[in-house]
């Protein structure tokens, strides 16, 4: 019952799917090791551990010659896991038990398109069973899932009208499907444990939205509305489970969202939690009540908090046990067995079963196994200032040698990346983070700062960004660039800028905006048209355009909106730039599309400034294939290497990347022997 996510990008995805371990020499210890690429941005050993609903299974997402697939083992004999979905060539990263404990559900899309397909798989016999038709205009989604109805899953299809969602119930084991109900217009459904739609919203324009209820006429009427100050920290999470009570995170009436149950007849609210310092985030519920158990609130690190005294051993028990923060991934139906993880900056996650009955946790398996071979850099979550006053929640890695002490202070100041996250709405986080681990171990001052429209943090904190793309949003940027630079972590001509989705606009805002703050740039599917952008979203994202991307960026039908995002485009500086720019871009990309790349470097090239654009034809919003990533990532090293002086890991070739070198090849060392040749010259 999510509601459509509608960042550019969420979280760290582009660097999604994290590090392989794969055979080679022993490493040498040290603070001057050089950690191998492809223990970093390969596959991961495994990931994505679950248990079944029975307890019977664990599974887990694992490289099959190279490809992430599914495998699946008895949970007292994880020797028999086999792998038990067949991809050959993009890696799956979504899936989830079906009900029953002998099927596995999965998502699929085509080249990064977003399209997804839903299939499911009897662990037993393999049988792979479309439930969604392939279309390449066709989106799937997953509504619901319930114990309580054991033998369908709910899926929205976009298959009658590209914008909205009707909802299916599909036998995932025969594939038979049944039209619930047609889509009448709303941005979003709200359904219960027994798969029926109770409420929807839709968003209105000028912001926020309306939220209808299903009543037993089978007629829609409008009970609430969410105005559009609350729209990013306002949503319901989960019905208890007779129904009667619906669960939020829910900021009217105060700035930090705080959990909320509200009666689904009388809709009268009480507030069962909250917090002055950030947003809850994440909720534990019971597996028989469905009630919430635990909540987070993540300010410069995540915190759980109990609500009841069984679920305050629990936690208590595995922060005594496990090193690093603790998350509960999976549950059986009856609670009784749990999957774990463990994990810290120093130390990527670590899964774990956990026996409740027993008090016992064993270890599963470590994602990224021959990384313990190496030396990792500690993250310290740091306080900074901006100019008007806010408080930037910010993560700092130094690299081996820079800190001595091990106090989070620079010892001298060293070349620094400024490592800037998508969405905008969403945040960094402390964790063990690939490209903090990566840049660190290459010699470089790592710096991810949540500014003003990071989610997590208010209300007030979303909304100061409302009009601010390259503004104050940017501003805050630079604010925690001089803070670096007053502390002595680096110098001001030692500063890159870097990210994915909005972190690349930021790149692009970097490098035209305020050319003189850094020495160069990677823009990895960053939007440089703020007009384009907004026109060019795939149709089932219109719906919630008017009440949120109109608000914060502009309607791009309004002139006085259109002046201004013209105004804040990279695309309109182009002559500003002076400083070297690497770009990457997925061919598929349906949130920020080719497009936005290729415009901004044919304006560089018809003023003859230098970039360098790589372009994979068969990735979306961000790089999926470990081949894709390894060669992106390369090259990027190669590009700070010259552009900061850090260390770099000579580039290798790039067998089984789809990488198309459209741009700037002899601006990278290394890179132009590394290419493919056009097909004329081989």
């Amino acid at each position: 019952m999510k509601r459509l996510t509608i960042a550019l990008l969420s979280g760290a995805a582009l660097l999604a799917a994290g590090t392989a371990a794969t055979a080679g020499p022993a490493p040498q210890s040290g603070a001057d090791t050089l950690i191998p690429r492809d223990k970093i941005f390969g596959n991961p050993s495994r990931a994505g551990g679950q248990i079944s609903p029975d307890g019977r299974h664990v599974s887990w997402l694992a490289p099959v010659d190279g490809v992430m697939n599914v495998w699946v083992a008895p949970i007292g004999n994880l020797g028999a896991a086999k792998a038990v979905t067949k991809e050959a060539k993009r890696g799956l990263q979504n899936y989830f038990w079906a009900p029953d404990g002998a099927h596995i559900i999965y998502l699929q899309d085509a080249g990064g398109n977003e399209n997804f397909r839903v299939h499911s798989v009897d662990i037993a016999t393999l049988k792979d069973t479309a439930l969604t038709k392939a279309g390449d205009k066709v989106r799937a989604q997953i509504q619901g899932v319930s114990k309580l109805r054991p033998d369908v899953v709910l899926i929205g299809l976009n298959d009658r009208n590209p914008q909205f969602f009707d909802l299916y119930e599909v036998n995932y084991k025969t594939g038979a499907t049944k039209l619930v109900m047609e889509n009448p217009g709303y941005g979003g459904w709200v359904t219960d444990n027994q798969l029926k739609p109770r409420f929807a919203f839709q968003q209105v324009p000028g912001g926020g939205s309306k939220y209808f209820r299903l009543g037993a006429d089978g007629k829609w009427a409008e009970v609430l509305t969410v105005a559009n100050e609350d729209f990013f920290t306002t949503a319901p999470i989960g019905f208890n489970r007779d129904g009667t009570t619906l669960y939020w995170v829910d900021s009217r009436g105060r700035d930090k969202a705080a959990l909320v149950k509200m009666d689904a007849a009388s809709l009268k609210t009480d507030v069962i939690a909250g917090s002055d310092k950030a947003d809850i985030q994440g909720l534990l519920t019971d597996p028989e009540t469905y009630e919430p158990i635990a909540y987070s609130v993540n300010y410069l690190k995540n915190e759980w908090t109990p609500l009841n005294a069984e679920a305050k051993g629990d936690l208590d028990f595995l922060k005594s046990k496990l090193p690093g923060e603790v998350s509960i991934v999976s549950s059986t139906d009856d609670g009784s067995k749990l999957i774990v993880a463990a994990s810290a900056a120093e130390q990527p996650a670590t899964a774990y079963i956990y026996d409740r009955k027993a008090k016992s946790v064993t270890k599963l398996y470590e994602t990224r196994p021959d990384l313990s071979a190496y030396p990792l850099q500690p993250m310290w979550p740091v306080e900074i200032p901006t100019g008007d006053g806010k408080t930037l929640v910010s993560y700092l890695t130094l690299p081996p040698g820079a800190d001595a002490n091990k106090d989070g202070k620079a010892d001298r100041p060293v070349p620094m990346v400024l490592f800037v996250h998508g969405g905008p709405w969403a945040r960094d986080g402390y964790g063990y983070n690939s490209a903090h681990q990566w840049l660190a171990n290459r010699g470089y001052a790592v710096l991810s700062v949540n500014f003003r429209g990071s989610t997590g943090f208010g209300k007030g904190f979303v909304n100061a960004a409302i009009g601010e793309w390259s503004g104050k949003m940017h501003q805050d940027l630079i604010d925690a660039v001089d803070w670096s630079i007053a502390r002595g972590v680096t110098s001001k001509d030692k500063v890159a800028i870097m990210g994915g989705s909005y972190g690349g606009y930021a790149t692009l805002v970097g490098l035209t905006f305020t050319p003189d703050k850094f020495a160069c740039g990677v823009d990895i599917v960053g939007p440089s048209n703020l007009k384009t952008l907004m026109e060019s979203f795939p149709p089932y994202w219109r719906p919630i355009l008017e009440g949120t991307f109109y608000k914060h960026i502009g309607d791009p039908s309004k002139p006085e909106d259109l002046k201004r995002m013209m105004a804040q485009s990279p695309i309109t500086r182009v002559d500003a730039i002076t400083k070297p720019l690497l770009i990457g871009q997925g061919g598929n990309d349906p949130r920020v599309v080719k497009a936005e790349s290729d415009q901004i470097v044919a304006a560089m090239k018809a003023r003859k400034l230098p970039v360098t654009y790589i372009n994979y034809p068969d990735e979306g919003h961000g790089f999926v294939r470990p081949e894709n990533r390894l060669s992106f990532f390369a090259i990027s090293e190669g590009f700070l290497s010259k552009c900061l002086g850090g260390r770099a890991e000579p580039m290798g070739d790039f067998t089984g990347s789809s990488i198309e070198v459209l741009e700037g090849a002899p601006d990278v060392p290394g890179l132009a022997a590394a290419a493919p040749k056009p097909a004329a010259a081989k």
